[in-house]
């Protein structure tokens, strides 16, 4: 089992969505219980989903000076960014640190597939039409390219792409960064946006529910696709009120390209040794923020070892009827909640959901409940049995 390792600090971190734009609309969102989930209007042809769409991004082009840039992945990290005044906090963080000393850390599934989508849409004379002759957008470091321009960050600059796990695994990167003292600081971002090689590439595996996610539920059909931008500062711990990362835990068990390992031993490896680098027992983990996909393979075997793994006085959820599936970005969407819920004391419940999967244990909750939080687990599983887990605790723990 690994050693334990020193907390890192989450200095800054908001993220947007269906559910809206920061940390206090998501709040809201959630205590309210008002999904951000709607019928499909984003692809042409028509395609029975509900989705979880951001509002707004074709009304936002990016900044003068970033034209190179523009597509709808980019568009999303740029309204993302701003939230909760992030980007300010990461440009300071630089100015602190210095431009080198500070790592820039990306994760998305798709980066900006759809501009190359567009581009051979509009093929002219088998030529990509002028307006999109534009490399910076037909690549999977298209983010990382925009971001590092924008935050003028000049250390290691890398792009995850591990399907759903993606913007859980850069946590895991910085603290290791930080531990072998290549960095004083990361800033990390997750985004995904809405593209026609999503919707209909996952409906073509019969994993698209023709009605909201319902998470758990005995009934559930399959995934609603979201788009998302979360974004987060991590630096050595230092403010005694600030959450931080005291764990993480990575597997690869590759038992299927889309299909988790039956037994979920990839799922529970990863959920050990983040138990183990926290130093923490299951006994004392208050919250988890399930994967919870709404597929059935998917959560028979997440429903199936965490009901092993821990007592009844644990709570879990998936979040994903709130906001979809949001794919890269769906790890790092989750570590924001997480964090909402152990600084509102609160736990989300299962939204969508009626009737638990007779699999589940008597940690997974349908309704919202108030609760003194103070550890927290986000579970990110993806696919090729790309798995990881995180630990957080809430920043008054001693």
């Amino acid at each position: 089992m690994p050693n334990p390792i020193d907390p890192v600090q989450i200095t800054a971190h908001t993220a947007t969505s269906a559910l809206g734009h920061g940390r206090a609309a998501h709040a809201r969102a959630l205590r309210e219980r008002r999904s951000g989930l709607r019928a499909n209007d984003f692809t042409r042809e028509p395609l029975a989903c509900a989705i979880g769409r951001v509002d707004g991004l074709e009304a936002q082009p990016l900044p003068d000076g970033y034209e190179r840039f523009e597509c709808r992945n980019n568009r999303l990290a740029w309204l993302g960014a701003q939230g909760d005044g992030f980007l300010d906090v990461a440009r300071a963080a630089v100015a602190r640190h210095g431009a080198e000393r500070v790592a820039l850390l990306l994760a998305t599934s798709t980066s900006s597939i759809g501009a190359s989508e567009e581009a051979y849409e509009r093929l002219e004379d088998g030529r990509i039409p002028a307006d999109l002759r534009r490399p910076e957008v037909h690549t999977p470091h298209s983010l990382g390219l925009f971001l590092a321009a924008l935050t003028g960050a000049r250390g290691p600059c890398l792009t995850t792409a591990t399907a759903c796990s993606s913007s859980a695994k850069i946590f895991a990167t910085a603290e290791r960064l930080l531990r072998l003292g290549l960095v004083d600081a990361a800033i990390l971002a997750g985004v995904d946006t809405l593209c026609g090689s999503v919707l209909y590439g996952f409906n073509s595996l019969e994993l698209v529910s023709p009605e909201p996610c319902r998470p758990f539920d005995v009934a559930r059909r399959g995934i609603s696709i979201g788009e998302a931008a979360g974004f987060a500062l991590v630096e050595r711990a230092a403010d005694a009120l600030a959450p931080r990362l005291v764990g993480w835990g990575e597997s690869s068990d590759a038992h299927h390209m889309s299909t988790p390992h039956p037994e979920g031993l990839g799922a529970r490896r990863a959920l050990d040794d983040a138990l183990a680098r926290a130093g923490l027992g299951a006994h004392e983990v208050d919250y988890i923020n399930l994967h919870g996909t709404a597929t059935p393979k998917n959560d028979e075997v997440e429903a199936a070892v965490v009901a092993a793994a821990f007592g009844a006085r644990t709570r879990a959820s998936s979040t994903k009827g709130w906001t979809g599936h949001t794919l890269g970005a769906a790890g790092i969407l989750e570590v924001v909640i997480s964090l909402l819920a152990l600084e509102h004391g609160f736990v989300p419940g299962t939204l969508n959901s009626t009737t638990l999967d007779p699999l589940c244990g008597p940690q997974v909750t349908l309704a919202n409940e108030d609760a003194d939080l103070r550890i927290a687990l986000s579970n990110s599983f993806g696919f090729g049995g790309s798995n990881c887990t995180l630990a957080f605790a809430r920043g008054d723990r001693a």
